[in-house]
């Protein structure tokens, strides 16, 4: 996937000064990511030798461009600088959802998956994306993917505490790229008078209506912006447009600690589809 090298035009140079200007002229051509894994790990659409979802975490991840593993479904793209993650429908999908992706997982301390933080503790998330290319349904319409998401999650004695079988706690937030724009879903009490341990049991909260931001992205960059404090959630667009959730549902989902998702998290089933995303840029800070 390197750029194509222009041909040496002098023909009286020595060989090997000809040979130094093809390697300088290739050398400026790459392009590769600027993007910090320090505190990321990955899921793939693949299976381990114990049949769960592949993962790569820090410092393993850092050599990903080397993994064979990795390769079909995580690599750079050395002509444009960016990392791109690969997904379609296999059968190594993640608890309590029947869909693949190839998706990045936030780890606040390397390697460890219970260090998380709350709204109150606040963080910021910031992406540029490119939908590189996305596969229709028999209707004609593209399918869609989850690009961001901040995901909840139970610390252990909340865990305890409601007998649940695993620290799995809804996703707060999920953005998808769909028919070329971005659609942000979130989640709401069923029952706003909820307290203390009943807000931890999954079923009491439901899927909110969704918000579709205006402009359309289609297979162009777009950044994405998510900044997260007390009480509040904001979804910034190409610094143009803004979707704000600042309401009694927000102040409760600070029972729950979080982290953050960013990828490719392919959301459809159909023989043969697929996704391919690119991420230019990926910052995280609390």
């Amino acid at each position: 996937m390197l750029g194509p090298v222009a041909a040496n035009a002098q023909t009286d140079s020595p060989p090997d000064q000809t040979e130094k200007k093809k390697k300088r002229k290739k050398k400026k051509k790459l392009k590769l990511p600027d993007i910090d894994l320090s505190h990321w790990k990955v899921t793939l659409p693949v299976a381990n030798e114990k049949g769960k979802p592949y993962e790569i975490e820090p410092p393993e991840i850092f050599d990903f461009a080397t993994n064979e593993v990795a390769k079909p479904y995580m690599y750079i793209d050395s002509t444009d600088g960016s990392i791109v993650f690969h997904a379609y429908p296999t059968n190594s999908t993640t608890t309590n959802t029947k869909y693949s992706r190839s998706e990045l997982r936030e780890q606040m301390v390397p390697g460890d998956n219970n260090t998380n933080w709350t709204f109150k503790q606040g963080g910021r998330m910031k992406a540029k994306i490119a939908v590189d290319a996305i596969s229709r349904s028999a209707s004609g319409k593209y399918h869609k993917t989850i690009i961001l998401q901040i995901h909840g999650r139970l610390t252990n004695e909340q865990r305890d505490l409601i007998g649940a079988s695993d620290n799995n706690a809804p996703p707060i937030l999920k953005i998808y790229w769909q028919d070329g724009k971005i659609r942000v879903k979130s989640k709401k009490l069923r029952t706003e008078g909820l307290a203390d341990e009943h807000l931890l049991h999954e079923e009491a909260w439901d899927d909110d209506a969704g918000f579709n931001f205006e402009q359309e992205v289609g297979f162009r960059k777009f950044t994405l912006e998510v900044k997260v404090s007390e009480g509040e959630m904001v979804i910034v667009l190409n610094n143009q447009e803004y979707k704000v959730f600042k309401d009694i549902h927000m102040e409760k989902w600070g029972i729950f600690e979080n982290y953050f998702k960013a990828g490719n998290y392919f959301q459809s089933r159909d023989k043969g589809s697929f996704a391919t995303v690119k991420f230019y840029e990926l910052e995280v800070s609390h």
